[in-house]
């Protein structure tokens, strides 16, 4: 294959079964998938075999940008690298104790293993007062003498966390240069510079597993700029953050608790631009893959951003994120029956290996990918993955579902399997509404769009459950992750606390720092070396009534072009205007007589890649609404004789009629009896009620 100069823009995502990789030719103006299987455990060797795929030579490519599950994994399988903690005497319990919550609600049972044990939290004599007075100055050389003892102990990183440093850094700042200076490499983090806000807990936390991740990410993006140096690649390598945008492969290096959810949150950004292009602006979107169903929210265009997440029960990263709720309910979930005689789905999962009981890898537990085979909404005797995956085998489908099902509930086969469908689906419906309803948005004023490998399968599922009267299927559901990863601009977040009443708030001293905040963001931007459309910023405060708990985000400036002399100067009064604004929009009135507070000054620098014209996905030529057959679907009960396509021949405006089975290399579309859909001019399927 000849690639015709230096035009290629590549997005690369690596799941647990399948390495994915978007392809755009700016040049010619064209776009390809390739699909490649993953090498868990050794994610480098799937991406290098996939860019092997790409063109002759890396030389040929301009930019790689990846999102990465790697440090995501490492948390949650606890294969991060061996970490100390230096921090204020009397503080090396606070990992431990989080917010005194608990595993499980109720009950006496559970435990909680911190990714760093005690005997590597070490503490140093220092104190900084909450107001920010220097109370005792840090004792170097306890900070030397604890960061020898924890090389010795076989550390590969350390963190240093001291107590209130988002009002006084500068004996944190002393201490982590002193540790610098002797550690032997750069895993060295500093809590106030990952996250300088206030709450102990969730800045230690963050700052902890910035440290464990260090080493676990940083020696995989250096291995694969690496490869692709030696193969002649002279772009740039960008990695997806979990806010949706992306940022050098430095920055990923130094800060990797940022990639928590690289993946998923590539996947909302390209549901959110083709919706948008398709004239969708508010749209739920559902990523469902072989082992959980990503859900989330994009309301006017913009995905929904969260202040923090847990990656598990204890494992607490505060920084800006998509907001994503995530349930066990995948390709891969298993079904059983329990004790009671009541029929689960998930949250276990078969996985990619050994996979589904049709794969034939040794799993005899009948999963949702079985009863949809067993159903006849996938065919077995067709490959999945465009070839990767063998003919798959109906009859193991057929002993699972009997065996560990039928049996149990006193139901035939095929009822069982649909069974299985119903309770499967009623758990995805669940997380759209915790996303819309649970959140003051009602699901009928959306459009769903589902993704991932098996989200097609159920579109109509989903609409007929929450009442969406439009689905969108985009052209590639199977590399959704992947072409997000090329759409994502390039953003930059940081966060300052203040910590005043509204009233005594020296509202220069906050446009100092927002100067100051955009500078520093700016200079990351300029060091990826990315060639930027527009620059434009976000400016928020985290802000609450005195006496209430939980902070509410007040927007000052929203994405408009950074730096604009237009822009209406800060005052007291425009900012108690916005929170109350906003504190009506979230709670329907305000609170007279209460004193307002401000906590943090939040900050977004995006730099805007630019971009291309997402017709480029459509269809090209006459295209062909030829059926290749039918097949024999249960659906509801009964048997249908579902018509069979080529979905990625079929033209624009083209509309097909369910029962239906749309077939493309990424994925399957079933489209229920009662559903029409039809092919809008980006190459989407918007499904319909007939």
């Amino acid at each position: 294959m000849t690639s015709p100069g230096k035009s290629l823009v590549v997005g690369v995502d690596v799941g647990g079964t399948f390495t994915d990789l978007f392809v755009l030719d700016e040049a010619n103006g064209t776009a390809r998938i390739v699909k490649v299987p993953s090498t868990r455990g050794e994610e480098a060797r799937g991406f290098m075999n996939g860019v092997a795929r790409v063109a002759d030579s890396a030389a040929a490519i301009a930019t790689i940008v990846h999102g990465t599950t790697v440090g995501t994994n490492a948390l949650l399988e606890r294969k991060v690298a061996r970490t100390g903690i230096i921090t204020t005497r009397g503080f090396r319990d606070v990992l431990e104790m989080r917010r005194r919550d608990r595993p499980e609600t109720w009950g006496l049972r559970g435990s909680f293993k911190p990714v760093v044990p005690r005997d590597l939290r070490r503490e140093v004599d220092e104190r900084v007062l909450a107001d920010g007075t220097l109370h005792t100055a840090v004792d170097l050389e306890q900070v030397r003498a604890e960061a020898r003892s924890l090389l010795e102990a076989g550390c590969e990183a350390v963190c240093v966390f001291f107590i209130n440093t988002y009002a006084n850094p500068e004996n944190e700042r002393l201490a982590v240069a002193a540790v610098r200076e002797l550690w032997p490499n750069p895993h060295v983090t500093s809590a106030s510079e990952v996250l300088p806000e206030i709450r102990e807990f969730e800045r230690c936390s963050t700052a902890t597993l910035n440290a464990a991740l260090q080493p676990v990410v940083g020696s995989y993006l250096g291995r694969l700029e690496s490869d692709l140096r030696a193969q002649g690649f002279a772009g740039e390598l960008l990695v997806v953050q979990s806010n949706g945008g992306v940022m050098s492969r430095q920055t990923a290096s130094d800060l990797p608790v940022r990639t928590a959810l690289s993946g998923p949150a590539a996947g909302v950004i390209a549901c959110a631009a083709i919706a948008r292009a398709a004239g969708f602006p508010n749209a739920i979107t559902g990523d469902m893959g072989g082992t959980s169903f990503d859900v989330s929210l994009v309301a006017n265009g913009e995905a929904a951003l969260a202040a923090q997440t847990a990656i598990e029960f204890g494992m607490v990263i505060r920084s800006p994120m998509i907001q994503i709720e995530t349930i066990g309910a995948g390709g891969g979930s298993i079904a059983s029956v329990d004790a009671s005689g009541m029929l689960q789905v998930g949250p276990e999962s078969a996985g990619s290996v050994p996979g589904p009981a049709c794969y034939g890898r040794g799993n005899m537990r009948p999963t949702v990918t079985d009863a949809n085979v067993l159903l006849g909404r996938i065919a077995a005797d067709r490959p999945l993955g465009g070839g990767l995956l063998a003919a798959l085998d109906a009859d193991k489908s057929r002993q699972a579902i009997e065996e560990h099902v039928a049996r149990p509930l006193g139901l035939d086969v095929h009822a069982a399997a649909e069974a299985i469908l119903t309770v499967a689906n009623a758990r995805m419906a669940g997380a759209i509404r915790l996303v819309s309803i649970e959140r003051g948005h009602d699901p009928r004023r959306f459009a769903y769009m589902p993704f991932g490998g098996g989200g097609a399968l159920h579109v109509c599922a989903m609409m007929r459950e929450v009442g969406v009267t439009t689905g969108i299927v985009p052209r590639y559901p199977g590399v959704t992750s992947a072409l997000g990863c090329v759409i994502a601009d390039m953003r930059h977040d940081a966060v300052q606390t203040l910590n005043k009443p509204l009233a005594e708030l020296d509202v220069a001293d906050v446009q100092r720092r927002i100067d100051a905040l955009a500078a520093s963001c700016q200079q990351r931007l300029d060091s990826s070396g990315v060639r930027f459309d527009a620059v434009k910023e976000v400016v928020a405060l985290d802000m609450l009534y005195a006496g209430q708990t939980h902070t509410l985000p007040v927007v000052l400036a929203n994405e408009g072009q950074a730096g604009q002399a237009s822009q209406a100067p800060l005052t007291a009064a425009s900012i108690r205007s916005a929170f109350e604004a906003a504190y009506t929009a979230a709670f329907g009135r305000v609170l007279d007589g209460i004193a307002i507070r401000v906590m943090n000054l939040r900050y977004a620098r995006i730099g805007v890649r630019p971009k291309f014209d997402l017709k480029v996905l459509a269809p090209e030529g006459e295209g062909s609404t030829a059926p290749l057959g039918t097949q024999r679907v249960f659906h509801q009960g009964r048997w249908h004789d579902a018509v069979r396509y080529a979905r990625l021949d079929l033209p624009v405006a083209a509309r097909i009629d369910g029962p239906a089975i749309l077939e493309q290399a990424d994925t399957t579309v079933w489209l229920e009896p009662g559903f029409h859909a039809e092919v809008d001019a980006h190459g989407n399927l918007l499904v319909r009620p007939s």
